[in-house]
């Protein structure tokens, strides 16, 4: 068995993110149109960025790839790092917006809608370009520059830094994406990635 690299690893997790992502562009039309949703699909957005974005992914990128990739010598105050910490920290920013405003929705509907709707938005226009500069920029940069040791030790402290999160929470998460989609999107789960 072929254990993935760190990069692959993380370009998984983005394949997870985009698919909710892309759920949320649905969610929007329904808010929009005056559809009824399931409240509990709130919680589970704001549960899955949190723990499975931010946690588990973000987390791995900041503690570990940053860090060696600054190690190795690309400037944490330069271009990518500078632009993408700042992105984490929107992103961050805009997780606790989503909570605020998806708890005003529901209480009271007509007057937390469009603030939530406007939440929603910022965070699918953060997401794509994000991760494109993650997938197209950084990632190929890592690979030229980590040794094969390197990438081996990065793996390693991936796998330490999900178990301190708990055994299978990545999995569950993953398994909480597809529920995401379906409550959003129906059993066909038509939603694209964003």
């Amino acid at each position: 068995m072929t254990t993935r690299r760190p990069t692959e690893e993380l370009e998984q997790e983005h394949r997870v993110i985009q698919q909710v992502v892309g759920a949320m562009a649905v969610l929007i039309e329904k808010l929009e149109s005056g559809k009824e949703v399931d409240p509990s699909v709130f919680t589970d957005l704001s549960e899955f960025l949190q723990t499975f974005g931010d946690k588990c992914h973000h987390a791995k990128e900041e503690e570990y790839l940053f860090k060696l990739l600054e190690k190795k010598g690309v400037p944490v105050s330069g271009c990518p790092l500078a632009v993408l910490l700042h992105e984490h920290e929107k992103g961050r920013s805009l997780m606790a917006d989503l909570k605020l405003t998806s708890a005003t929705y529901v209480r009271t509907p007509n007057a937390g809608k469009e603030a939530l709707i406007g939440t929603l938005r910022r965070l699918i226009e953060l997401y794509p370009a994000h991760i494109w500069k993650e997938d197209y920029l950084l990632f190929p940069m890592a690979e030229k520059l980590l040794s094969e040791s390197e990438q081996k030790e990065l793996s390693a402290q991936f796998a330490e830094h999900e178990a301190g999160i708990g055994v299978d929470v990545h999995h569950g998460f993953e398994q909480l994406a597809g529920r995401i989609l379906e409550m959003i999107c129906g059993e066909a789960a038509t939603c694209h990635a964003a």
